[in-house]
């Protein structure tokens, strides 16, 4: 244990001295979402709330920044966005990556690695070999900041080469641990169920539903949440990323709607039904928070934003790679069913900075009163309302500049929004990139709502109340942060423009 723990210590003082070299000014760098200071980070890992801190640990190569040495980067924040570097929590032991994985409190002390009374942090992840991956266990009694792994490890192993990415939560029902992991190959999300997190039963399986493609499913969550509106009524989600199947081709993050009655999940949809968390390309491998406090409620996600088909390539430099921000999920019921809407954290209010608001204005009008205020920016938070009126095309230019933009619009048919990165800046540094990814979304009583938040390299839209969600990086020249509206095909109005700059959560 103590060679575990030293080399811990050495990587972790490594990645200690990196941030403090970061400047978080470097071309392309997001500004309030999160970033390593240095090299390769790709899925978040045990997202854990633990004593008045929010934990983000993430896949991170300590050495270079393309895929490799994986291990389990971390940092804390108080507020979901200010985040404090911390040494990493789990490296690579010899050939042994670790994995994807998820975090709890054990509150119950179950495990049995609490001391003093005081429960600890407990880090489930895939221990992977180049032939195998199995499940093992990692505790911390120091509020993750050092972690010892169990002896006893792994503590499931099922033979198979693609058995990985392990979410585990505590159920009441059944008053037991349940994991939800992955036969990627096989696309397929394995149930468990255990004691003390140590022994393991087999539940149920699930699967293939939904998008399933010819390659993996990944990084499943398995949680209850209250239906809006019909006191007493819950459902539960299954969500589980499609290696290579989204519609916009490359990597996403699918969810089911469904019954979990401690044993086996069971989706109220037909099973070729699929439904996406977001409808960009760059969104994967989201994890929601456990141990959040009853009071709170809030079921929050964070996802990578990237794409296997091209994140190896992203021009950015001394890091590659970036965590969306953290994102409340609320259960709808929509004419079509039970859907999920999201919105940024509430959080992301005490970065804003200066504002502008607009009213019951035309297009053109609306551009004039920007420009006249020197509005522009390319850190923002835009939320507005617009009349479709007769215009089959209308949105807002975001990051524009000489020769660049990017559009993020709504079509009145068919009925979509849109985010259009065709002109964005640097385009070509892979063949998949350019495009334009939608979802359909029908106007509400012929209008629109739409949140746009844009952080250098990254945007995130959320439209018709979070309804739809697509997130795309982008990489402008720093000149280009103008901002304005279009329309086009007809005449069409701002009913409602509210936005913020947003001052950066790193100084």
């Amino acid at each position: 244990m103590r060679t575990l723990l030293a080399l811990g210590a050495v990587v972790g003082l490594a990645a200690a001295g990196f941030a403090q070299t970061a400047t978080y000014k470097e071309p392309y760098r997001p500004q309030f979402h999160f970033t390593p200071a240095i090299n390769w980070t790709n899925d978040p890992n045990g997202l854990v709330y633990h004593d008045g801190e929010w934990h983000i640990f993430y896949q991170y190569n300590p050495f270079g920044d393309l895929w490799g040495h994986m291990s389990w980067g971390h940092a804390v924040s108080e507020d979901l966005f200010r985040w404090q570097h911390l040494p990493v929590a789990l490296p690579e032991v010899g050939e042994v990556m670790a994995y994807s994985g998820s975090a709890v409190v054990d509150h119950r002390n179950t495990s049995g690695f609490g001391r003093g009374g005081e429960p600890p942090l407990i880090a489930i992840y895939t221990s992977r070999t180049v032939t195998d991956q199995t499940q093992s266990i990692a505790y911390s009694n120091d509020r993750g900041r050092t972690w010892s792994r169990y002896e006893g490890n792994p503590v499931l192993d099922v033979d198979d080469p693609a058995f990985r990415d392990p979410k585990v939560f505590w159920h009441e029902g059944t008053q037991r641990w349940v994991m939800a992991v992955v036969l990627a190959e096989q696309r397929k999300v394995s149930l468990y169920g255990s004691p003390d997190l140590k022994e393991w039963t087999h539940l149920s399986d699930f699967g293939p539903e939904g998008a399933h493609p010819v390659r993996n499913w990944e990084c499943p969550d398995l949680f209850e949440l209250p239906v809006e509106g019909e006191p007493g009524r819950s459902k539960w989600i299954l969500q589980v990323d499609s290696g290579m199947g989204h519609p916009w081709t490359g990597s996403g993050c699918q969810y089911f709607v469904g019954e979990f009655d401690g044993v086996r999940f069971t989706n109220d949809n037909p099973p070729e039904t699929a439904l996406w968390l977001d409808w960009g390309r760059d969104f994967y491998a989201a994890q929601s928070y456990s141990n959040v406090p009853a009071e709170d409620g809030r079921r929050i996600v964070i996802g990578w934003i990237s794409n296997w088909m091209y994140a190896r390539q992203k021009p950015t430099s001394p890091w590659r790679g970036a965590q969306s921000v953290p994102r409340e999920l609320r259960l709808k019921r929509f004419p079509e069913g039970l859907r999920l809407v999201q919105q940024p954290a509430r959080e992301i209010d005490s970065l804003r900075g200066q504002s502008i608001l607009l009213r019951d204005l035309g297009i053109e009008e609306a551009n004039r009163r920007i420009a006249s205020q020197g509005f522009k920016g390319d850190t923002l938070d835009l939320q507005a309302e617009i009349v479709i009126g007769t215009a089959i095309d209308v949105g807002f230019r975001v990051l524009q500049g000489e020769g660049e933009e990017t559009l993020v619009g709504f079509t009145a048919s068919p009925a979509e929004v849109y985010i259009d990165r065709s002109k964005s800046g640097v385009v070509d540094f892979h063949e998949t990139f350019a495009g334009r990814h939608s979802a359909r979304l029908q106007p509400s009583d012929g209008r629109v709502s739409v949140r746009i938040l844009v952080d250098r390299s990254v945007v995130e839209v959320f439209a018709g109340d979070g309804r739809v969600a697509i997130t795309d990086r982008v990489f402008p020249r720093a000149a280009s942060t103008a901002l304005s509206l279009f329309a086009e095909g007809g005449e069409a109005r701002v009913a409602s423009l509210q936005a913020w700059k947003i001052r950066s959560a790193w100084h």
